[in-house]
C-alpha cells in the first residue's frame, strides 16, 4: 500500500488550494451550461488539461517512459480513468438539474467515502480527537444544510433526479481517488493525471461538439477556459496532496468545499443577480458552517496514534 511522504504542511496547503478551486468551480460550470452541452464542456476541460500538462512535463523532461508505464497497474489506471469520467458526467448532469449549492451538498459524500475507504484499504487510523471531529463535522452538515436537505426531500421531478446523479458521481469519485492514491507507488501524480486526462478526453470525443465552442462570445469563452484551467490545477494539487498526506485527512479538508461555494454564490449573485440565483444563509446556517470547519480542522490536524 502507498505511504505518504509525511510532509503534512505541503499536503494541507495543496488541499486548501483544491478546496478553493473546487468551491468556485460549480458557479463557472453553471454558467457554461447555459450555452454548451455537458459532453462538450467535459471534453474541452480534459483536452486542455491534457495538452497543457503534456507540454509542461515535456519541457521539464518528465513525461512517463515505457518502463514506468509497464511497472504501473494498467487495471488501476483504467479504473481511475473510467470512474473520474463517470464523476464528471454525473456531476455535470446533476448540476444542470439542480443548483450549485445543492450539488456541493451532495458531492460531499465523495470525500467522506474516500476517508472511509482509506481507513479500510490503506489502514489509516483516526484518534479519539479525530472521531470527535467527525461527529462535529456531521453535526455541522445537518445544521448547515437543513434548508437544502428539506428542499431535497420535498422536491419533485428533475431536482430529485439531479440529486441522485450527483450521489452516484460522489461514489464514482471516491473509487477514482482511492485508485489514484495506490497508483502513486509506481507513477508521479503529474504522470497519473496526464494519462487520466488523455483517456477521459478520448472517451468523450465521440459525443463532443467542438464547433459550438467557436460560436461563444468572449465572456463565455473565458469562463470555459477557466473551467479547463481549474481542472488542471485543482486535480494536480489534489493528486500531489495524496503524495504527502494521508487520504483520510485530505478528504477531511475537502469537506469545507461547500462553504466556499455558498460564499462565492452569495458574492457573485449580489453583483450579477441575473447570472447566478441567490442562496439564502441564516444565522443557524452560519453556525453550521462554523461546526463544519471546526470538525474538518480537528480531523485534518489531529495527531496519529
Amino acid at each position: 500500500m502507498h505511504q505518504s511522504s509525511g510532509r503534512w504542511r505541503l499536503g494541507l496547503g495543496l488541499s486548501l488550494l483544491t478546496v478553493f478551486l473546487w468551491g468556485i468551480l460549480p458557479i463557472a460550470l453553471a454558467v457554461t451550461l447555459q450555452v454548451l452541452d455537458v459532453y462538450t464542456i467535459i471534453w474541452f476541460r480534459f483536452l486542455v488539461s491534457f495538452a497543457l500538462l503534456a507540454v509542461f512535463l515535456g519541457v521539464r523532461g518528465k513525461l512517463p517512459n515505457s518502463q514506468q508505464l509497464r511497472s504501473s497497474s494498467g487495471k488501476l489506471l483504467a479504473i481511475a480513468t473510467l470512474f473520474l469520467a463517470f464523476n464528471y458526467f454525473l456531476f455535470m448532469r446533476g448540476l444542470a438539474l439542480t443548483s450549485p449549492a445543492n450539488a456541493q451538498v451532495l458531492i460531499q459524500l465523495a470525500p467522506l467515502l474516500l476517508s472511509l475507504g482509506s481507513l479500510v484499504i490503506f489502514q489509516e487510523r483516526y484518534t479519539l480527537r479525530q472521531w470527535i471531529g467527525v461527529s462535529i463535522l456531521i453535526s455541522g452538515y445537518i445544521v448547515f444544510f437543513h434548508e437544502q436537505l428539506t428542499n431535497l426531500i420535498t422536491a419533485q421531478g428533475t431536482y430529485i433526479l439531479g440529486s441522485g446523479l450527483i450521489f452516484l458521481g460522489a461514489v464514482a469519485w471516491a473509487i477514482y481517488a482511492l485508485s489514484q492514491k495506490q497508483l502513486l507507488q509506481s507513477l508521479s501524480s503529474a504522470n497519473i493525471m496526464l494519462i487520466i486526462y488523455g483517456g477521459c478526453a478520448l472517451l468523450f470525443t465521440p459525443f463532443a461538439k467542438p464547433e459550438t465552442i467557436f460560436s461563444l462570445n468572449s465572456f463565455y469563452l473565458i469562463i470555459l477556459l477557466f473551467c479547463a484551467l481549474n481542472t488542471l490545477v485543482a486535480y494536480g494539487a489534489f493528486a500531489e496532496s495524496l503524495e504527502h498526506w494521508e487520504a483520510s485527512r485530505v478528504s477531511a479538508v475537502l469537506t469545507s468545499v461547500p462553504i466556499v461555494t455558498l460564499s462565492s454564490v452569495a458574492l457573485v449573485s449580489s453583483f450579477l443577480p441575473d447570472l447566478i440565483p441567490t442562496e439564502s444563509l441564516t444565522l443557524i446556517g452560519i453556525f453550521g458552517a462554523f461546526l463544519v470547519v471546526t470538525g474538518s480542522i480537528a480531523i485534518a490536524l489531529g495527531k496519529t496514534d
